[in-house]
């Protein structure tokens, strides 16, 4: 009797029907019509080892092809002499097991069977996860994305031989050797590798019980999203009911780093609250706080403000919110957090004093906000960056571009001709759009004008020195003075012949009205109401909110300061963006006259220089220790990841 050869049969047949009602090719795939005629055969032997079935793909000539569906299991009549074959094949599995390894073909982390057609087919019938096979593998050509991911994969296995583990995205295997405190230049220790194997064929188990076909996303990008937030050893340690309930907390966060629009861009025109419309009566708010019950909000630095810029404006920002909400908010500061560990036990205590919402201020903090998050469901996390994706952390920024356009105008036309220095941090999303729209706006005053660009965070970096050397005097520097340093060399400033320094204009960050918008959305209970659940939260507020500003000089002639104010009207009115008409970078052409401006996506992620910016990015080894770590996180650049 050939009972399960017909379940088989019955299986083989649906799956063919189900290709060809899909358009699909209904049969395994053939690695010979796969590669070109002209493709270089360099092959070399890999050996015998266990290769994971939902890695084999097909086989490696025509052959016997039509015999199998596209999942391996049969096609021909319970009649044939194929089919006694296959049904006594089975009966050997069940009796004994299927010992003679296959032979096969390996290309593009797939397989392409040679020999052991009917033996393939068994074991997946009855659900093996490996067969054993002796492994040839067929090298692609060099170049292009996929060349460039399984190269990638090739230097992971000869320190790690594992197939098992198949990422979809450039950089992952680096990532998870980074994470496992490795590299994938030097052996893993066999216990290393023997842990990771069990863990993941663990952690596959339970995904697939938990979501099946739902999430359509490959389960090694899921298994490294979850290192991301809890460590290896959990998985085996943990019981059943535990790690699943970790694996569902980071659905969300896996299934929006996997979607190509992923990032809700909240601007001041959705429906977060305006700061000036502030609530100074009790009763305004619907969520019963008062001075007696007041909203807590804890706020997480990496150092002391008095030491950062960054961090001092939002210090600024946090002082205001006492004043600002009468006595119904109470903040609380916490420094140092430098560290995982650091921020970790800051957050536990914030949690504990009694945090409704939680604010990090550094891409740097970032990771450890997400675990948090997932830790603490019932307070609200934020962390201040932009397009880092993330289902349980809302980010936010500011439009800074719109002030850096107005800047790099007032620069042009106080210059006499010269060029301009401008400054920038760190090659991190949305600081290229800030430089560029500095060049567009001093072009449209100048467009014979460069700018010129340097890096705070290279090493050895001497701006002062530097643009001096080259006959600077105009200087657009950091955002905001450093309180534990008193100096003039903040915002736009200009050196005289004598050596002097006097401010022109300074870019504004008004982080309390920012921080007032937020809590007042919560006390209105409006944090959920004009948000997308399914993508990631991204504050992104410009001149229209009062977050961003410029604050001039009264050094600068009437003339000045109406041309300043000229310019944010107009910009205000949504009648001028920086980034409106022809455009061209260092490279060439952008964007021609007509095409639409650019999205906040486009901005967020710009890459490119403008044509009148004289500098580039850095190179990651160029960059100062202390500015890898954010880069890391929030880098322009794959290189620097």
């Amino acid at each position: 009797m050939n009972d399960d050869y017909i379940k088989a049969r019955k299986l083989g047949t649906k799956a063919y029907q189900r290709a060809l009602s899909n358009g699909l090719y209904p049969y395994p795939t053939v690695l010979d019509q796969l590669l070109n005629d002209d493709f270089s055969r360099n092959e070399y032997p890999v050996g015998l080892i266990d290769i994971p079935m939902e890695l084999i793909a097909g086989t490696k000539t025509a052959g016997r092809t039509n015999a199998f569906a596209v999942n391996f299991m049969p096609l021909l009549d319970a009649a044939s002499e194929f089919a006694s074959k296959w049904q006594n094949l089975y009966n050997s599995q069940i009796e004994e097991g299927i010992r003679e390894p296959i032979k096969v073909y390996e290309y593009m982390h797939k397989f392409y069977v040679q020999e052991g057609n009917k033996r393939v087919s068994v074991l997946k019938y009855v659900k093996s996860p490996t067969v054993t096979g002796n492994v040839t593998r067929i090298l692609p050509k060099e170049g292009g994305k996929e060349y460039d991911l399984y190269k990638e994969f090739l230097d992971f296995y000869e320190v790690c031989p594992l197939y098992d583990i198949d990422f979809s995205q450039e950089g992952s295997y680096k990532r998870m050797a980074e994470n496992l405190g490795m590299t994938l230049s030097e052996k893993w220790p066999e216990d290393l590798v023997r842990s990771l194997k069990t863990s993941y064929y663990i952690f596959r188990k339970t995904f697939r019980k938990i979501f099946g076909e739902k999430i359509k996303i490959s389960i090694s990008d899921a298994f490294l999203i979850y290192l991301q937030y809890y460590p290896l050893e959990s998985i085996k340690k943990s019981s059943e009911q535990i790690l699943a309930e970790r694996i569902r907390k980071t659905g969300r966060e896996i299934l929006i780093n996997v979607s190509s629009d992923n990032i809700d861009v909240v601007d001041e025109n959705s429906d977060l609250p305006q700061s000036n419309t502030i609530r100074k009566i009790i009763g305004a708010f619907t969520n019963n706080y008062s001075k007696e019950n007041p909203l807590k909000a804890a706020f997480f630095y990496e150092r002391p403000a008095r030491t950062s810029n960054w961090i001092y404006s939002h210090e600024l920002g946090r002082n205001s919110l006492d004043e600002a909400f009468s006595g119904m908010v109470v903040t609380r500061l916490y420094d140092n957090c430098d560290t995982d560990l650091g921020l970790k036990n800051a957050i536990d205590d914030a949690v504990k004093w009694g945090a409704k919402i939680c604010f990090t201020v550094s891409p740097r903090q970032m990771p450890e906000t997400v675990r948090s998050a997932l830790h603490y469901e019932n307070v609200r996390f934020m962390n201040c960056s932009i397009n880092l994706p993330h289902a349980n952390v809302r980010t936010y920024y500011g439009r800074m571009y719109e002030a850096k356009f107005v800047l790099g105008a007032l620069a042009a036309s106080l210059s006499g001709g010269r060029n301009i220095g401008y400054l920038a941090s760190y090659p991190i999303f949305g600081q290229a759009a800030e430089i560029n729209a500095f060049a567009i706006g001093a072009a449209l005053i100048n467009p014979k004008v460069k700018v010129i660009l340097k890096w705070a965070s290279v090493k050895g970096c001497d701006y002062m020195k530097e643009f001096k050397e080259e006959g600077i005097n105009i200087i657009s520097g950091p955002d905001s003075i450093l309180p534990e340093k008193a100096s003039r060399e903040y915002g736009l400033f200009k050196i005289e012949e004598d050596g002097s320094i006097y401010n022109l204009a300074l870019p504004v960050w008004d982080w309390g009205k920012y921080y007032q918008r937020i809590l007042e959305s919560i006390m209105q209970n409006e944090w959920d109401d004009s948000v997308d659940p399914d993508k990631a939260t991204n504050y992104y507020l410009g001149f229209g909110s009062g977050v961003i500003d410029v604050i001039l000089s009264d050094h600068l002639s009437y003339y000045s300061r109406k041309g300043v104010e000229s310019l944010k009207t107009v910009i205000l009115s949504g009648l001028l963006n920086p980034f409106d008409g022809e455009m061209h970078s260092q490279e060439g052409l952008i964007k021609k006259e007509g095409d639409p401006s650019l999205s906040y996506e486009e901005i967020i992620k710009m890459d490119w220089l403008n044509d009148n910016v004289k500098g580039s990015f850095p190179k990651k080894e160029e960059l100062k220790e202390d500015a890898l770590d954010t880069i890391s996180i929030s880098g322009l650049f794959k290189e620097y990841q």
